[in-house]
C-alpha cells in the first residue's frame, strides 16, 4: 500500500493549507503532510506549519537570481528538494503563485502526483485573477455563477485532468469581497476532497 505522504507548496496566509491540516488532524484526509514549501519567506502558511509540527522549506527565487541563477534554476531545486529530501505520494498546489516550468514537471513526470486548487472551472478564467474576472463577467450579464475546481499540473496553465469541481453561485448583491468569501469557503472543502480522491485512487490502482 503505498504511504499516504503530502508535500504542500503555498505563497500566502494558507488558509487552504490550514485546511489540510485539520482534515488531516481530524482524520478526515486519511494522510500525513510530511512537508511545506513556500517561495516567500513572510508567509504566513509557514507559521501554520510550524505550529502543526510539520517541517517547512523556503526559496526564494530574488535570491537565486541575485546569484545568477534562473528561474529554472529556482524551479529545478525545488523539484530535487521534494524528490530526494521528501519523495511523497502527492504534491498539493495550495495558493501558490508561481508557474512551474515544464523543467520542475519533469521531475515528477512518471508520477503525474501534482495537483492545483484554481477559483474557476474548467475552461474559464485560466491564470491570476480569477475570480476577479469572474465578477467582472457577472456584471456585465456574460455568467450566472462561477466555481473552482482541483487539476492535475501540466505546462499549460489550468488545462489538467481535472479531479473535483464545483459550481458557486453568484448572488445580486455579492460585492467582490462576499464572492471571494464564499469561494474560500468552498475551497477549503473542495481540496480536502480532491486530495482523498488522489490518494484512494493512486492505493486502488
Amino acid at each position: 500500500m503505498p504511504e499516504r505522504t503530502i508535500v504542500v507548496l503555498i505563497s500566502g496566509s494558507g488558509s487552504n493549507l490550514q485546511a489540510l491540516i485539520d482534515a488531516t488532524q481530524e482524520g478526515r484526509l486519511r494522510a500525513k503532510i510530511i512537508a511545506v514549501i513556500s517561495n516567500r519567506q513572510k508567509a504566513f502558511g509557514l507559521e501554520r506549519a510550524k505550529k502543526a509540527g510539520i517541517p517547512t522549506d523556503t526559496f526564494s527565487l530574488k535570491k537565486f537570481r541575485e546569484q545568477g541563477q534562473s528561474r529554472i534554476d529556482f524551479d529545478v531545486a525545488i523539484a530535487k528538494t521534494i524528490q530526494e529530501r521528501y519523495h511523497p505520494a502527492l504534491i498539493v498546489l495550495a495558493g501558490w503563485m508561481h508557474i512551474l516550468s515544464p523543467e520542475f514537471l519533469s521531475f515528477f513526470e512518471k508520477q503525474n502526483n501534482i495537483i492545483n486548487l484554481h477559483p474557476a472551472l474548467p475552461g474559464q478564467f485560466d491564470g491570476a485573477h480569477a475570480i476577479e474576472r469572474a465578477f467582472e463577467a457577472f456584471k456585465q450579464g456574460k455568467i450566472t455563477h462561477t466555481g473552482i475546481m482541483v487539476h492535475k499540473v501540466i505546462a499549460d496553465v489550468d488545462r489538467g485532468e481535472v479531479i473535483l469541481k464545483r459550481e458557486i453561485p453568484i448572488e445580486q448583491n455579492d460585492t467582490l469581497e462576499t464572492l471571494e468569501e464564499r469561494i474560500h469557503s468552498y475551497e477549503h472543502k473542495l481540496i480536502v476532497e480532491a486530495a482523498q480522491a488522489f490518494l484512494d485512487n493512486l492505493e486502488n490502482n
